[in-house]
């Protein structure tokens, strides 16, 4: 018998396997279902998957280290897992162009993890339907609760709420915006996470975007 406080172990637990609130759909949702487990068995866990016709077609993967850190390194070392699992499991039919980031700075925001890490700093919301008038939403993440996120506008216009919650359910599109206060407080975190003064349980931090390119075509 417990009295319900989780242990450490438990709490690392439930934040490297929580699931994203921004998912893809198509293609990407058919890559993303291929290479999330395979990224979790490496140590990592998937922010985006996103396929445009940059430089012919291009695949990115955008991921992170289950402590919100990445490095080229681990950028290359991605690149090098994937490349194989994504020839056998072919779930693209044209030649691509393979790209391994970090989330960045401005990073998206796909987990209510990440709304939580970032609170207090400036994000771009956007929902899938209308809320109160609108469907696009910027200012200071104020509070996060289990179904929503509160945010405080930091350039409402005439007639738009100040403050508005916005459900997770709704949300099709986030990411923070780039200030200086979040480049500093995001290199602090960077910085403390890979010195071990924060611990690695899983919370989300953020990187100078690292990225790794690796050549993936598919044989007609």
């Amino acid at each position: 018998m417990t009295d319900g406080t989780k242990t450490d172990h438990e709490t690392a637990e439930t934040a490297v396997h929580e699931e994203r609130i921004i998912t893809e759909t198509g293609v990407d949702a058919r890559v993303a279902g291929i290479i999330e487990p395979v990224l979790e068995s490496i140590g990592f866990r998937l922010v985006r998957v996103k396929l445009s016709g940059l430089n012919g077609l291009t695949l990115q993967i955008m991921t992170e280290r289950f402590d919100g850190t990445m490095t080229v390194e681990d950028c290359e070392l991605v690149s090098r897992t994937m490349s194989p699992v994504l020839d056998v499991e072919d779930p693209i039919d044209r030649h691509y162009h393979l790209e391994v980031s970090s989330p960045g700075i401005d990073r998206p925001l796909v987990r209510k993890s990440d709304f939580v890490t970032w609170t207090g700093h400036i994000a771009k919301v956007d929902t899938s339907t209308v809320l109160g008038g609108r469907k696009k939403f910027r200012g200071r993440i104020a509070a996060v609760t289990a179904d929503a996120v509160t945010i405080e506008s930091d350039q409402a216009s005439y007639g738009d709420e100040p403050v508005v919650e916005v459900p997770f359910e709704l949300i099709s599109d986030a990411r923070l915006m780039l200030t200086d206060d979040l480049i500093r407080d995001a290199l602090r975190r960077d910085k403390d996470l890979r010195e071990g003064r924060i611990p690695a349980d899983g919370a989300d931090g953020t990187d100078e975007t690292e990225s790794a390119d690796a050549e993936q075509t598919k044989q007609d």
